[in-house]
Order: structure tokens, then C-alpha cells, then sequence
């Protein structure tokens, strides 16, 4: 198959980067074609509805049972999830210490960032196609964004934009009106 076919994305992961090891991450999940599932944003509030809130509750019960990962700041927004989290193994802190590379190959390891969203996606998946009586049917846009927060001033911003994020709702690139036309799927949902 050609690289140029439509079917076939690029990778957006670092090509060197151990995913096992090293942390925190910020990411970001969309529902595909940018649907509005999880709820609406009401006077600057995410108000969730019933699908929102088992996105919700996946990611506060990962929390409780992931010993390799410490989850940090999080939003469910209509049509997309932003989250902090960390992996914790051996020579890491909590934090972890993001910018170090291995020639590792890239597959998905046990343990992972990717591992975990992989789980996170599928759980959420099966609880709400259950939940909607459409077994099989796609909720999550096939890959995630993340990016390395590389220290304590970066993990501070995206803390905050992950707070203010409901209430700038209507000037997310995420928003409905945004997305109309545009490029969707390349937008990285954080600028410096």
C-alpha cells in the first residue's frame, strides 16, 4: 500500500521515545468525526451527560487501579478528552523525567501510555455502545495526540488550559463551528 493512501496514518509518535518509561504526558482524545456525545458546555460549565460520564468514571477507576501511573489534571468536553498523566517504573519519579530516548522498537508495551489508552478507549467503548444498544460502533477517532511535558512550568500551563477549557469552549478548536471545513485532524489542541 502506498504511503499517500488515505487509509493508512502516520504515526504521531516519537520515533525513539520509550512510552513505558518515561512521564508525565498530556493527551487528548477525540470522538470520531468530532461528535458531541459526552454532553454540552452551559455558562462555561461541562455539564455531562450519561456517556460523559462514563468517560469520566473509566479514568477516575484507571486511577485507582493503574500502580504504574499517577493521573493528574482532566476534562471531558463534548467531543474530546484532555488528561495528565504520568508513568512511574523503576528510575523515574513521579513526574517522571521526560526527554530521554532508547532505541527501543515501537510497539505498544505493557504499561504504557499507549497501553493505557488503549484500554482507556476500549472500556469506554464497550460500556457506552452497551449503554446505546450499538455493539461494534466506533466512539473514539483512531488515534491520540500527547505531548512530553518537559518540566514544572509547562505542567502548570496545561493544568490551567485544561481548567479553563469549558470555559473557552467557544473559541476551542475543537468546537463544531471550528472543525466545518477545516482540517480537523491535524490540530493539536494545545499552542505555545
Amino acid at each position: 500500500m502506498p504511503n499517500d493512501d488515505p487509509r493508512r496514518r502516520r504515526s504521531i509518535r516519537l520515533k525513539d521515545f520509550d512510552y513505558a518509561r518515561y512521564g508525565p504526558f498530556f493527551v487528548t482524545i477525540c470522538v470520531e468525526d468530532r461528535k458531541c456525545l459526552f454532553g454540552a458546555v452551559m455558562e462555561g460549565q461541562m455539564q455531562l451527560n450519561h456517556f460523559g460520564q462514563i468517560v469520566e468514571s473509566e479514568w477516575l477507576r484507571g486511577a485507582e487501579v493503574r500502580r504504574e501511573a499517577v493521573f493528574d489534571a482532566y476534562v471531558v468536553m463534548p467531543n474530546h478528552f484532555h488528561g495528565i498523566v504520568s508513568i512511574l517504573n523503576s528510575g523515574t519519579e513521579a513526574l517522571g523525567r521526560a526527554g530521554a530516548h532508547s532505541r527501543a522498537p515501537l510497539r505498544r508495551q505493557s504499561r504504557s501510555l499507549g497501553a493505557m489508552i488503549a484500554q482507556f478507549k476500549a472500556t469506554t467503548t464497550r460500556r457506552i455502545n452497551e449503554d446505546r444498544g450499538t455493539p461494534g460502533t466506533v466512539v473514539w477517532q483512531r488515534n491520540y495526540y500527547e505531548h512530553v511535558i518537559r518540566d514544572e512550568r509547562d505542567l502548570e500551563r496545561i493544568r490551567d488550559y485544561i481548567a479553563a477549557n469549558p470555559a473557552r469552549w467557544e473559541e476551542d478548536g475543537y468546537h463544531p463551528s471550528r472543525l466545518a471545513g477545516a482540517g480537523a485532524h491535524s490540530r493539536a489542541p494545545l499552542r505555545d
